[in-house]
């Protein structure tokens, strides 16, 4: 593990603190232990010393004495050779002066002490039960320490998005936006990942914005180019001339296409609708595509609709466009049905699912490198989406139908 590493300094702290937790708890189970050793030998000596005073009294164990040993948690043992002669017998402590022998022994987990002078020869059964303070003390220090491995795991784990995040802070320099940061958790690194997932998302936008801005402008700048090279060896005619100058009209519309294109994928701002009939907007767009009037059949109902007209005219002349290249008869007929606008065209059905067709610069297995770029649906779709409208795909009799 990198020692520079926020994770290492925690994991660092949370040992340490996890053994001084251990020492101190060690601490305190040793100086109980020895607090109650005290007071068990300080009882012992005050239970001798009043036996050694009754006996000197009276000479012989009386009853009284018998009732204060058993007000003690003491009983005399009668049979007490048999236990003094066991040798598995576990010595605590052990006193001796003179004539006088006193110890305390554990034998099968019962406490006994013994006594022995000049004047008396007796053995007692402790059946004092101490307080469970050292049982609470090994419960509270297995709860603490539960807690505070689960605090060191949750404080990791809180952590972790700062490990995808550095990961993919490296792959931004490299272009690569496709990062998985994201979480659905609520705290500030967390948000700080979600924060940087969203910004990893606008720069992939950006990116696909510009690659659709350069390679449309390649498709769609062909046309006009090459009708302009073809205007140029033609006389200069007045005829010529209005066409030359229609070929620079589309070259000037296609760069405002393309800045609207652009701004719309990249930014997703919203448009401005109004409302506009459907025939001012098929021919916007038919003018867009430069093509011949015999291409478009117009058997349309005039409806009216609300969208940004400029953005709408270009995914009508995109579906246009489609309709006539990829028909096996050069035509697209647009129609209405209800509050819908269907573009049909004969031809081959579609190989893939539609959705398919909405990704960037996707192209069916049958379509030429010099038919498409596989960006006209992904733009008419952008479109449709930020004018809250959907492109629905059916195939009759051998007729595409794509209806808004």
């Amino acid at each position: 593990m990198n020692k520079s590493s926020i994770f290492f300094s925690i994991t660092i702290t949370f040992i340490a603190l996890f053994v001084f937790i251990i020492i101190s708890f060690g601490i305190l189970y040793k100086g109980s232990q020895k607090r109650e050793e005290r007071f068990n030998k300080k009882r012992a000596f005050d239970i001798v010393h009043n036996i050694k005073n009754e006996m000197r009294r009276e000479g012989i164990i009386t009853k009284d004495l018998k009732e204060y040993l058993k007000l003690r948690d003491f009983k005399i043992v009668k049979n007490k050779y048999k236990i003094l002669e066991n040798n598995n017998k576990y010595i605590k402590w052990k006193k001796k002066r003179r004539n006088n022998q006193l110890s305390s022994f554990e034998l099968n987990s019962k406490n006994y002490l013994y006594m022995k002078n000049y004047r008396t020869d007796i053995l007692l059964l402790d059946s004092y039960k101490p307080d469970n303070f050292k049982t609470i003390i090994i419960f509270l220090f297995i709860s603490i320490l539960f807690a505070f491995s689960l605090l060191y795991f949750n404080t990791i784990r809180k952590l972790k998005p700062l490990k995808r995040l550095k990961e993919s802070v490296k792959n931004i320099g490299d272009e690569d936006f496709d990062i998985r940061c994201s979480t659905t958790k609520k705290d500030e690194i967390s948000q700080l990942a979600n924060e940087f997932y969203k910004s990893a998302k606008k720069l992939k936008a950006l990116k696909e914005s510009r690659n659709v801005f350069i390679r449309n402008i390649m498709h769609e700048l062909k046309t006009p180019i090459a009708k302009g090279q073809f205007l140029t060896q033609l006389p200069s005619t007045d005829e010529n001339q209005e066409s030359m100058q229609k070929v620079f009209y589309r070259l000037e519309s296609l760069i405002n296409e393309f800045a609207s294109i652009e701004e719309l994928i990249s930014t997703k701002e919203k448009i401005e609708k109004k409302e506009y009939l459907l025939s001012d907007i098929i021919d916007n767009a038919s003018d867009l595509l430069m093509s011949n009037e015999e291409n478009i059949n117009k058997e349309f109902q005039e409806i009216t609709l609300k969208v940004d007209f400029k953005l709408f005219s270009i995914a009508v002349k995109n579906l246009m466009d489609n309709g006539i290249k990829y028909s096996s008869n050069k035509q697209v007929t647009i129609k209405t049905e209800n509050s819908s606008i269907v573009f049909e065209n004969k031809g081959k059905q579609l190989t893939y699912p539609l959705d398919e067709y909405f990704e960037a610069f996707f192209k069916a297995d049958n379509i030429s490198s010099n038919q498409s770029f596989g960006l006209g649906l992904y733009i008419v779709k952008h479109i449709l989406d930020a004018n809250e409208l959907t492109l629905k795909y059916e195939y009759i009799n051998g007729v595409n139908r794509f209806i808004i």
